[in-house]
Formats: C-alpha cells, sequence, structure tokens
C-alpha cells in the first residue's frame, strides 16, 4: 500500500480516533484543535508541522519522524516519544501538558519547552544541551544522567536535579531555584 503524501494542508478539528489520518509523510501541514488521543502514528513523518491544541495524548510513537515540529496548547500526556525516529529529531513545546511522558536517551539538543508541565516526565539519560525550560512545571520529573548543559532553567519551578548525576556545566539558574539542586541534602533554605 502506498503512503500519502500530503503537503501544506490544514487540518481542523478533526477526530483521527474515528476516522484515521492517512499513513505517510506530512510536510508543512496545520492540524488544529484535533484529537489523536491513542492513535498510533507509528512510521509516519510530520516535517515543518504545527500542532495547536490538539489532544496527542497515550499517541504511538514508533519510528515516527517529528522534523523541526512545533507543539502549542497540545495535550500530550503519556507519549513515549523515546519511540521516535531519533534521525532529524526537534520539536519545540509551547503551553503543552506532557505529564508522564518520555524522552529517555533522546538527543534534543536546543529544545524550547515554554510554559509547559512537565510533571513527572522522564529524561533520563536525554542530552537536553542549550535547552530551555521557560516556566515550567518540572515536579517530580527524572532527571538522571541527563546532559544539561547550558540548558537555562531560570524561570522552571518544582526541579530536582542532582548535579552529581548530571552534567549541569553553564546551564543557567535563579537564585531561588537553586534549592532543587540540593534536595538530595534534605536541608532547610531559608531567604
Amino acid at each position: 500500500m502506498e503512503e500519502a503524501y500530503i503537503e501544506k494542508q490544514l487540518f481542523s478539528n478533526n477526530n483521527f480516533t474515528e476516522s484515521p489520518l492517512a499513513a505517510g509523510e506530512y510536510d508543512e501541514c496545520l492540524f488544529k484543535g484535533c484529537n489523536f488521543s491513542e492513535v498510533n502514528l507509528s512510521g509516519f513523518k510530520f516535517i515543518d508541522c504545527h500542532f495547536e491544541d490538539c489532544n496527542l495524548g497515550l499517541i504511538k510513537t514508533g519510528k515516527t519522524a517529528w522534523r523541526n515540529c512545533r507543539f502549542t496548547g497540545c495535550k500530550m500526556i503519556g507519549v513515549k516519544f523515546d519511540d521516535c525516529n531519533p534521525i532529524g529529531l526537534e520539536m519545540q513545546f509551547d503551553g503543552c501538558n506532557l505529564q508522564h511522558s518520555s524522552f529517555y536517551k533522546l538527543k534534543i539538543k536546543a529544545t524550547g519547552f515554554n510554559n509547559c508541565n512537565l510533571t513527572e516526565t522522564d529524561f533520563t539519560e536525554a542530552d537536553l544541551s542549550n535547552s530551555s525550560f521557560g516556566e515550567c512545571n518540572l515536579l517530580d520529573a527524572i532527571f538522571d544522567n541527563s546532559i544539561l548543559e547550558k540548558a537555562d532553567f531560570r524561570t522552571a519551578y518544582n526541579y530536582a536535579i542532582d548535579p552529581e548525576k548530571n552534567r549541569i556545566k553553564k546551564a543557567k539558574f535563579s537564585l531561588a531555584g537553586v534549592a532543587g539542586l540540593l534536595n538530595k541534602y534534605d536541608i532547610s533554605i531559608t531567604p
């Protein structure tokens, strides 16, 4: 069966749980208010696509290619990005709920997470060099053996990052957030 090639198309308020999206490559497409909840997107290619106010909760991402994709205001709970195609992987997130998602072992340098809920998100062994976490909630997010060099956490909050278990050289933190680097010592810090 031949895969579809779709270019510069708008998908607005489509419910792909009822009418599946054709397997294939999507180039410069805009998905607005679409429901992908639990849809299998394995093997799909999304290049220069924008997802706006979509529900992508629990999607299947086996070998899915996300190349220069932006997600704005999307619900992306429980997505295993670590199953994606790592070649050319490039994503930006603005105002998204990525709770319980996983970026395990991914090289996602210079990724922008802006105003996102990253509660209980797994960044174990991920390379997040030069990434930014502006106004992000990182409560119980997992950073273990992660590369966070030159990452910006200045306006992020609720994080607990062990400097002995992660590479944080030249990462940026606010004075108020420094306590998140000392959690393992169980000490009290007062202003």
